[in-house]
């Protein structure tokens, strides 16, 4: 634990853990941690050793949100945003490989924002969730204006963003914006069962999988039917794939590469 706070990760097989590590102030974000979480998130992208992530917090909150002074007005911090980093929030740039996030506590603003820019959210049964921006007479800027509505559907959307109401893990479970729900405690250790779930899939058709969906949302159906015949070349062309045939023929477990 550092008063300062910090991000830091752990290797497990094919699996990279983010961790935020700031519980003396909630899990709030510094511009620093914000730069940390984007080289964490970056060397996941990049490191063909690592096929999926999971994020998750230490102590009793996900995260309190911005810590607000050191990001607007006199005595903000620069941020040191490296040039071709995946963006934390995924807007300019998002990470290819899937990410399972792992909530409990505390959960406001950018802490939501986080969680659906992956791809999959384990939530504490004692979550508590909140899009408060517009309390503090500003409005969500990490996506949540438009990932509520990918996730959630216009009226639930606008109903929470509008209300800045705060909600339950349950309720969060039901609108779609968490897919599995869990007794506090659990959270972190069932995110890492579903990603060892995963990487034991071929990394390269979960990666085109994940590519081909985003780009449905970003760019609509006939954008997501014409880039099949780009993936259909990818994947069969791949190691893993005739590994996948061959495993089903010899009626044994596959072994993927990842290439």
């Amino acid at each position: 634990m550092t008063t300062e706070g910090t991000i830091r990760t752990e290797a497990h097989d094919h699996i990279l853990k983010i961790i935020i590590d700031n519980p003396a102030k909630k899990n709030s974000f510094s511009p620093q941690m914000m730069d940390l979480l984007s080289d964490a998130l970056t060397e996941l992208h990049d490191n063909d050793g690592y096929w999926v992530g999971v994020i998750c917090a230490e102590g009793k909150d996900f995260t309190a949100g911005l810590d607000m002074p050191k990001f607007f007005g006199p005595n903000a911090e620069k941020r040191t945003v490296k040039e071709g980093n995946v963006d934390v929030f995924g807007l300019t740039k998002r990470c290819k490989k899937p990410i399972v996030t792992a909530t409990q506590g505390i959960v406001y603003t950018v802490g939501i924002e986080l969680m659906l820019a992956g791809d999959i959210v384990v939530a504490a049964d004692d979550s508590r969730f909140c899009q408060m921006e517009a309390k503090r007479g500003i409005a969500p800027l990490g996506g949540a204006h438009f990932r509520y509505l990918s996730r959630a559907g216009w009226g639930n959307a606008m109903y929470h963003l509008f209300l800045c109401d705060e909600f339950t893990a349950q309720r969060a479970r039901e609108i779609g914006l968490v897919q599995e729900v869990v007794p506090a405690g659990q959270q972190i250790g069932r995110a890492m069962e579903i990603a060892a779930i995963i990487a034991r899939n071929a990394p390269l058709g979960i990666q085109v999988t994940k590519e081909a969906a985003a780009k449905y949302t970003e760019q609509g159906e006939a954008a997501a039917i014409a880039c099949i015949p780009a993936i259909r070349d990818r994947v069969l062309k791949s190691a893993d794939a005739r590994e996948g045939i061959q495993s089903f023929v010899e009626r044994r477990p596959a072994v993927f590469q990842g290439r």
